[in-house]
């Protein structure tokens, strides 16, 4: 199965997910796409030999559905499979979503339904939280709300910021999204559990 990752920034789950995708992984990476050209994880990916692609949001302004149509070609040049978000910081619409239904991963950092969008570890500590975490959800037109395929819990610490929590979380997103995009290639969408 072929997978195109998206991007926006360093790219660390990108970077799990294609270390995982090696040996008898059913799954291979064959994109990795960022709408930001100065993305950090677009030299990673290069230097580990994946071809990437930049499709710049700026130039759309307003328009998403010229922007999605801009993705959809260069998604079209490389045939993934499906579509793993990896820090993709654009929101797609549902004429995006509909098309790639079932076949688009997202990882979200909160145990969702918690804390849809931005600022979760703020908001995990704001509302006194014993424990934090990450989610890896099928994609929809709702924003973080498709069928959840699997959770990482990090205890809240004392003293603990957005930073720090922040750092733990991402730990046990580079466990969760491998765990899950295995199994979710190989077809079983049982949600995997990780404390």
């Amino acid at each position: 199965m072929r997978v195109a990752l998206f991007i926006s920034g360093g790219g660390s789950n990108m970077l799990s997910l294609v270390k995982s995708m090696a040996q008898d992984h059913p799954a291979r990476p064959c994109l990795v796409l960022s709408n930001r050209a100065e993305a950090g994880g677009l030299a990673k990916a290069e230097a580990l030999g994946i071809a990437t692609e930049v499709v710049d949001h700026r130039p759309y302004g307003a328009d998403r559905a010229g922007f999605e149509a801009a993705l959809q070609d260069v998604l079209l040049r490389h045939a993934p499979d499906m579509i793993c978000l990896c820090g993709f910081m654009r929101v797609l619409t549902e004429g995006f979503t509909r098309e790639w239904e079932g076949r688009m991963l997202n990882i979200h950092p909160s145990l969702l339904p918690k804390y849809k969008g931005l600022h979760t570890h703020q908001r995990a500590l704001d509302a006194g939280d014993s424990e934090a975490g990450c989610t890896v959800h099928e994609v929809t037109a709702k924003l973080d709300d498709g069928p959840i395929l699997g959770q990482a819990r990090v205890p809240v610490l004392a003293g603990d910021t957005a930073e720090t929590l922040a750092a733990r979380v991402l730990v046990a997103e580079h466990r969760l999204y491998p765990a899950v995009l295995r199994r979710f290639v190989s077809g079983d969408r049982t949600p995997v559990l990780l404390a």
